[in-house]
């Protein structure tokens, strides 16, 4: 499915006794074929959810009747190679729009991962699911009385809700489907669905959560470490953003409310002006209050004359109007940390987004050749 030598297909098995799964999907009206196939599934019924087959190379979206048809094939496939019911499994797939899927390398795929099977599999699965990343993203969590990993893809059409991402994190911890679903949702609305790369939403972004119970420890403060484990995972995929030179944290603070200063921050990290400057070092505070000026005030109030702004810890606007030395703002450093007072209130709500470069002109204006 994707060019020759490179892994293209990842299989999850969940092989604990007390089996659970979770999941959370693209709210694009394209949904693709796996994605519907998917929530449908987990929607009649997420305890026993047994496996996860992931491809990359074909997103399977916007394939018609045909697409669905082929989703549920490859479910079918994985349920007779692994002697479960099919409708255990769970199908993700990502790579270009509109392509089907190449059913016969995709059968094939299925048959080969099934029989290849192993705890030591990890790395392997992570590098299947990538398309134009430049590595794999995974993490490890060890909790207390169970443990936690995930892998995730993503460099592309990385946007909430959610954010090209696909996404499997599994744990050992016993849980029942409602805690996981609950967690799971929690997790990715506060990680996930911050980080907005590029703006442009994806037809198939999943994140799913499969919970063996091996462990037999039912954890409190679960929700807490599945955070920290997208978090972690959130932050690769922003490191790894395609053409990206630099990550960019933007917390927009001393608001009066979470739900303003996440929608300006995210109106802030979605301006091509903001994120080019970035990419020439140009700590340009005019570009973002400019871009901060077009979220309602019934949105964010805020008294324009109030408001700040700094980069990397160096303040270069105050009172709405220019101070310091611009200069004297530092961009050694990958990561840049942008902040934006509004002198309202004593909320506060960070997003992560990137820089705007040439390379990345260049990979998505070759994507489909």
């Amino acid at each position: 499915m994707r060019r020759k030598g490179r892994k293209d297909l990842a299989l999850v098995l969940n092989t604990g006794k007390n089996p659970v799964a979770a999941g959370v999907f693209t709210s694009n009206r394209f949904a693709a074929a796996p994605v519907l196939y998917s929530r449908a599934v987990l929607a009649k019924g997420a305890s026993g959810m047994r496996a996860v087959v992931l491809n990359s190379g074909s997103a399977n979206a916007c394939t018609g009747e045909n697409g669905l048809k082929d989703t549920v094939a490859s479910a079918k496939a994985v349920g007779d190679a692994l002697e479960i019911d099919p409708r255990e499994v769970l199908v993700c797939s990502t790579g270009m729009i509109g392509t089907p899927l190449p059913m016969d390398k995709m059968l094939s795929g299925i048959e080969t991962a099934a029989a290849s099977l192993s705890k030591e599999g990890g790395a392997d699965a992570s590098w299947a699911i990538l398309t134009t990343d430049n590595e794999p993203k995974t993490v490890h969590l060890q909790a207390e009385g169970y443990q936690m990993g995930g892998m995730a893809k993503g460099a592309g059409m990385l946007a909430p809700a959610l954010a090209t991402m696909l996404c499997v994190i599994t744990t050992d911890a016993l849980l029942d489907a409602e805690t996981a679903q609950k967690a799971l949702e929690l997790a990715c609305a506060k990680t996930f669905n911050r980080l907005d790369s590029d703006g442009c939403m994806s037809t198939n972004d999943t994140v799913l959560l499969l919970a063996s119970g091996e462990s037999g420890t039912v954890p409190s403060g679960f929700t807490e470490a599945l955070t920290q484990t997208c978090a972690q995972l959130a932050r690769k995929l922003a490191d790894d953003a395609e053409g990206a030179q630099h990550t960019v944290e933007i917390a927009v603070t001393e608001a009066e409310n979470e739900a303003g200063a996440l929608i300006a921050a995210k109106t802030i990290s979605r301006s091509n002006l903001v994120k080019t400057a970035i990419a020439g070092c140009d700590p340009n505070w005019g570009r973002i209050v400019s871009e901060l000026g077009t979220v309602p005030e019934s949105v964010c109030p805020y008294d324009p004359s109030a408001v700040s702004v700094l980069f990397n810890g160096v303040q270069v606007c105050k009172n709405g109007a220019a101070w310091g030395n611009r200069q004297d703002v530092p961009f050694e450093s990958r990561d840049v940390h942008l902040e934006v007072r509004l002198g309202a209130g004593n909320a506060q709500a960070s997003v992560l987004t990137n820089d705007l470069t040439h390379e990345y002109i260049h990979i998505n204006a070759d994507y489909s050749s």
